[in-house]
């Protein structure tokens, strides 16, 4: 009897010391705390820097383009504006003040058939002491003018009614208005987008486009004073 007592003695110190044999193996697989604890080390935070330092050395020249590309669109929108505002003028003050050209582009008007040179001009310009005897064409003196605004009167007839248009003194061209209208063409003088400023280049109807001293006759077409490069490789002076 005293003999399985102390078989079954051993039978459980084998249990137990085969227990902790098992908790000693498990508790290798946790890693130490120290482990857990370990940061990056000097080479790897070189590497991350030098990583970070060409993605953004690639990103900076397309962010600048990016800029440069927006500032293209609206010198063009600019240019538009502005030439689309001097042809505006120019289409009204077409047969103004006896101008040079009164014959050849408003000889429907002359003849009585009420037809303007262009059928987009619904008014003609007022105001002969804006126009010197040099600018025969009728382009804007200045870039001012057209913020400025200028005089007109509404295109058309006075015929009288017995009789047709040349029969007395007192048929007229242009009807009379009783109120003075003043047309403005620009709500304000535009900037250069490359150059922050409204220095643009000005060119007249009797100059080329390769002079570059503005004649101060009339202003026939407007250009970036800015001697950059674009994208496209062409000047800005040149568009």
């Amino acid at each position: 009897m005293k003999f399985k007592v102390q078989s079954s003695k051993f039978k459980v110190l084998g249990i137990r010391d085969k227990g902790q044999g098992t908790s000693e193996k498990n508790s290798s697989l946790i890693p130490h705390p120290s482990t857990l604890s370990r940061g990056f080390t000097l080479l790897e935070l070189i590497t991350t820097m030098a990583v970070l330092a060409i993605l953004v050395m690639g990103t900076i020249p397309l962010t600048q383009n990016a800029v440069k590309r927006q500032k293209e669109l609206r010198l063009r929108e600019t240019l538009r504006e502005l030439r689309n505002a001097i042809d505006e003028f120019h289409r009204d003050a077409n047969g103004a003040c006896n101008s040079g050209n009164l014959a050849a582009n408003n000889l429907p008007l002359i003849m009585g058939l009420g037809v303007p040179a262009d059928p987009r001009s619904r008014v003609v310009v007022d105001d002969c002491k804006i126009f010197d005897t040099e600018n025969l064409d009728r382009y804007p003196p200045s870039l001012d003018i057209l913020v400025e605004g200028v005089k007109i009167k509404s295109r058309g007839l006075n015929i009288p009614q017995n009789g047709g248009a040349f029969d007395d003194k007192s048929t007229k061209v242009f009807k009379e208005e009783e109120d003075e209208k003043i047309k403005i063409y620009l709500r304000a003088l535009p900037v250069d987008p490359m150059t922050g400023e409204s220095d643009w280049k000005l060119r007249s109807s009797y100059q080329t486009d390769k002079e570059g001293n503005w004649d101060e006759v009339n202003v026939f077409d407007v250009r970036s004073s800015s001697d950059g490069e674009a994208l496209n490789g062409e000047k800005y002076s040149d568009w």
